[in-house]
């Protein structure tokens, strides 16, 4: 199944999207599909007339998991972790499909970095590995916009992952997906750049929320990028980024700059 969040005359609203790629329909449902049951309205609206809205506002966090795929942390000069490396993104980096992230005035060098990314549907502490499966309530498409240049010059990365617009996520969420072999793709404009996949992750999903939840408490509606594979390139102003994560869907965002 997947849950759009959409707007169409102003009002924002969730449904379920079925139907062929270029053919889509949105099914409009009853509130928050976190907090609610899932129930038809009965409305319906062509996708081609809504504007998709990222799937989820985070109540509280973004997590993010650095150094997920060897390929890519051989890239950046660094050794495999022993460990899962978490960082947060705050909830003000997210935007949808479509709208644009701002390069930061204080980087010169902006990558893009695109991964599947979990959305936690309740609240959770300390989740054993074999029950992580029940915490989510699906996946959508990240990008995780780094300032490279600042992620090299500083101890921590709160200034490098954390800025406004730095957390694209869409197009919907996608409440079941195979993890085991799925495509994790981008473009920037219409160039291939990465292409890997989550059979490559070196910690799983259930992994990844069995570790980060003995620290935080996970709450509704908080998000987990999972890592982004080798690929990883520089972002100019007017270029158009595109992540795929197959099985769900393509996110597609402009950058641009303001000095």
């Amino acid at each position: 199944m997947r849950i759009a969040r959409y707007t169409v005359n102003d009002e924002v609203s969730y449904g379920i999207v079925e139907g062929e790629e270029g053919s889509e329909t949105i099914h409009a449902i009853e509130g928050d599909p976190l907090y609610t049951e899932v129930r038809p309205t009965g409305k319906q609206v062509a996708l081609e007339e809504v504007r998709l809205l990222a799937p989820v506002i985070p109540r509280s966090k973004v997590v993010g998991v650095g150094r997920n795929y060897a390929a890519h942390v051989r890239e950046m000069g660094g050794e495999l972790p022993s460990e899962p490396l978490i960082f947060l993104k705050p909830n003000t980096a997210v935007i949808g499909p479509g709208d644009p992230f701002v390069l930061p005035a204080y980087s010169r060098r902006v990558e893009h970095e695109a991964e599947l990314a979990v959305v936690i549907s309740r609240i959770c502490k300390q989740v054993p590995v074999r029950r992580a499966g029940e915490a989510s309530l699906g996946y959508t498409v990240a990008n995780d916009v780094t300032a490279r240049d600042i992620q090299a010059a500083e101890d921590q990365w709160t200034r490098a992952k954390g800025f406004d617009t730095s957390c694209p996520l869409g197009p919907w969420i996608e409440t079941e997906l195979d993890l085991s072999n799925a495509p994790v793709r981008a473009w920037v404009d219409g160039e291939l750049r990465q292409d890997g996949t989550t059979a490559d992750l070196l910690f799983g999903v259930a992994e990844l929320i069995a570790y980060i939840s003995e620290t935080f408490t996970l709450l509704p509606g908080d998000v987990i990028l999972t890592g982004t594979p080798a690929g990883v390139g520089p972002i100019e102003p007017g270029n158009r980024v595109t992540c795929e994560v197959g099985g769900i869907g393509t996110l597609s965002n402009p950058a641009l700059r303001r000095d």
